[in-house]
């Protein structure tokens, strides 16, 4: 599931990255909400109580986290290579790991410490700061990861609490209220096909996100983590198909080396998921 999630959510960024070239990146994220709204409308007055949560204060807090890291991400997308943009981007489950600890009262140990340490150098060698490289919008995707992982985290605090239209109802009506009130001081009138891009990116982030959170109900994120880094071979040929663009040697290395930190710490969780399942060895001649 994560891993057709990707495929929907790579092409809503390529054609985010289309948009961010003619319209800000506030009125690009709230048509891609507005479309959200429209979208989960339906799926909301057929499901009774879609609204009604058990944890609303933290499904308001998750629905902030993904629109601060969907306009930081859009735009970044302005200035970096979409592939080198979603590559610093997987530095998230690393975030997550520290995050689990504030949101989630869970103990790391020092390999996954380590781990998560070997992650932001390959960040770093992404985005090269002081050499002559280096671009700040670099910084953009990372923050934007810094909300995601919030995101991550806080749809295992509501996994089993709140039902997936709930989750996903939350998520489209907090952005969409609050990308409302910014959007008129940006506003830049789109053109009919630029309305049409729009609402593909709003069906397409939609079912991305929908595949997700159902994804998230039936295994820990450790466990997903690494399949969702499939996500840089999408957009890596897209971005080709649509703008000329290849990563280039750092943006894989460093990416390696994120992607290899990020599943050695999925591969830690689940040893230490099963440490915690395991029954306690009997004592010898019990």
């Amino acid at each position: 599931m994560v891993m057709a999630s990707t495929i929907f959510l790579a092409s809503s960024d390529s054609m985010a990255k289309y948009l961010s070239r003619g319209l800000p990146a506030v009125e690009i994220a709230w048509l891609r909400f507005a479309f959200f709204v429209l979208i989960m409308l339906p799926v909301v007055l057929a499901t009774p109580g879609a609204m009604r949560s058990t944890r609303p204060g933290v499904q308001v807090l998750r629905g902030v986290a993904m629109l601060a890291s969907s306009i930081l991400f859009i735009y970044g997308l302005r200035f970096l290579p979409i592939a080198e943009a979603t590559a610093t981007a997987f530095v998230a489950p690393i975030f997550v790991t520290g995050l689990s600890i504030v949101f989630l009262g869970e103990k790391v140990g020092l390999r996954r410490w380590a781990a998560t340490i070997v992650g932001l150098i390959g960040v770093l060698v992404i985005v090269r700061p002081g050499s002559a490289a280096f671009d700040p919008a670099a910084i953009l995707p990372i923050l934007s990861a810094l909300g995601w992982a919030g995101a991550l985290v806080l749809t295992r605090r509501i996994a089993g609490h709140d039902s997936a239209v709930t989750t996903m109802a939350f998520a489209a009506l907090v952005g969409f209220l609050i990308l409302s009130v910014f959007v008129p001081f940006v506003w830049v009138t789109p053109s009919w096909p630029e309305i049409g891009i729009g609402c593909a990116i709003g069906v397409s982030s939609t079912i991305g996100h929908w595949i997700v959170v159902r994804a998230f109900r039936y295994a820990d994120a450790s466990v997903l983590a690494p399949f969702s880094y499939s996500q840089l071979l999408w957009v890596t040929i897209l971005g080709y198909l649509i703008f000329g663009e290849l990563p280039d040697l750092w943006t894989l290395g460093g990416a390696a080396i994120i992607i290899s930190s990020g599943v050695y710490t999925a591969h830690r969780e689940r040893v230490r998921r099963a440490a915690i399942a395991m029954p306690a060895e009997p004592y010898p001649g019990a």
